[in-house]
């Protein structure tokens, strides 16, 4: 099965903690701090795979967690690392956050390598934390939870020729005849459900990826017939082929199909009616198919090239595929040019509150901020040290003055990665 689209939970692993441990030696009444870090958490990691063409993998299985970090240990020794999860996705593969629907990936190349899902760091021993003035620390952190998020995976196909067009116009059995793609043939409309790719290969060491995109029916940019799920896979093409179809169809000419999906590809995106299209007159092997093609080019040939051929017989395919290959090469010329341009972009920073702080109609003051919230989760709060050692640190950060800032007085309950504390001034 050809499945296209996915959402996936995906967590890093958490950091080990860290632990408070003390020398015990023979003829060493009081030693020092000996007490290890936690490992880190592994990642989960996504690799592009040019052998993979779907997202089946992640259709029956959507929760992917990288290993946890192990604790630390006596002796000064070390948790061991946690392990990373390597997802494996096809090329064409556009990540993005669920929620925010950011842009996280974009996989176009064999082997290119993305963390999508950072561990967390180990928590550190209380050997890390001697000082002159804490010569026995007395606490560790905790490990640091790693990253999670729900993730939208959605494959766009890499191909260099997209073969366009109403159901049943005959885009299967080009691509049949012009490669080893051996995709479902039918005399019936919307035989193709899935796109399917083909090699094409032009003369010597020549060749071209070709895409049969299933039939578009008016209103495709809306949704209509799946339009969305099939014309995201036009997007990463360099040449269109409009198939046509010239036999005699009641209430349709080929001219009118011609408009109808031209329409539908500029509505869905403005870069895809611009794109460089030929036209392929399908069907010519049928009576009455000479008639309409003349028809057909006192309307749009003054615009576009038309190749009259037959996908049933293989009339016209051969200059039909060398065209495309030439039209390819110099989009591709096109795109090294416009690489070598040199862009100047002018960067400007504005600085931004460095807490979120609201006061809710509870009248409890919620705090977001990412590194708040980490030391939160770092924080032993059954080690009387390590609270107060957290309590240092806001101060530090500045939390204290942003929270009286806001108007938060002795006494009043804050609430930070759902847990609450009492603000004392």
């Amino acid at each position: 099965m050809f499945y296209d689209r996915a959402k996936i939970y995906v967590k890093g692993g958490d950091g080990g903690n860290g632990i408070v441990a003390f020398r015990r030696e023979k003829y060493v009444p009081e030693g020092g701090p000996c007490g290890g870090d936690g490992g880190r958490g592994g990642n989960v990691i996504m690799i592009a795979d040019e052998g993979l063409r779907t997202l089946i993998d992640f259709k029956y299985k959507q929760h992917y967690k990288a290993g946890r970090g192990q604790h630390g240990q006596g002796k000064g020794m070390h948790g061991k690392s946690g392990k990373d999860l390597v997802l494996r996705v096809p090329l064409g593969t556009v990540v993005r956050n669920a929620e925010t629907d950011e842009l996280l990936a974009d996989f176009i190349t064999h082997g290119q390598k993305v963390v999508i899902a950072p561990g967390g760091r180990g928590g550190r021993g209380n050997t890390r934390f001697v000082s002159p003035h804490n010569r026995v620390p007395d606490f560790a952190e905790k490990g640091e939870p790693g990253k999670e998020a729900w993730l939208l995976l959605e494959l766009k196909l890499l191909a260099d020729v997209g073969l366009v067009g109403f159901p049943n116009a005959g885009k299967s059995t080009i691509i049949s005849r012009v490669s080893a793609a051996k995709p479902k043939i039918a005399d019936y409309p919307f035989t193709t459900l899935t796109p399917n790719l083909g090699v094409v290969r032009i003369g010597e060491g020549n060749s071209f990826v070709l895409a049969d995109i299933p039939g578009l029916i008016e209103g495709a940019h809306t949704g209509a017939g799946l339009g969305h799920h099939f014309l995201r896979h036009l997007e990463r093409t360099k040449v269109l082929i409009h198939v046509l179809d010239m036999s005699e169809q009641p209430e349709r000419t080929p001219w009118e199909d011609f408009r109808i999906i031209n329409e539908e590809l500029k509505a869905y995106k403005e870069m895809l009616a611009s794109r460089p299209q030929i036209v392929a007159a399908n069907k010519m092997d049928l009576s009455g198919a000479e008639e309409r093609l003349t028809e057909l080019k006192s309307k749009i040939g003054e615009s576009y090239e038309i190749f009259p051929i037959s996908a049933a017989t293989g009339l016209g395919l051969g200059p039909l595929m060398e065209r495309a290959f030439q039209l390819v090469q110099e989009a591709e010329n096109e795109l090294l040019g416009q690489a070598d341009e040199t862009e100047v972009r002018h960067i400007h920073v504005v600085p931004k509150e460095r807490f979120k702080i609201f006061r809710n109609d509870a009248g409890i003051f919620e705090v977001s901020d990412e590194e708040v919230e980490k030391h939160v989760a770092m924080t032993d709060f059954d080690n009387e040290a390590a609270v107060k050692r957290l309590q240092r640190i806001f101060k530090k950060m500045g939390l204290d003055n942003a929270l009286r800032e806001k108007g938060a007085k002795a006494g009043d309950v804050i609430r930070i990665n759902n847990l609450e504390f009492v603000f004392a001034d």
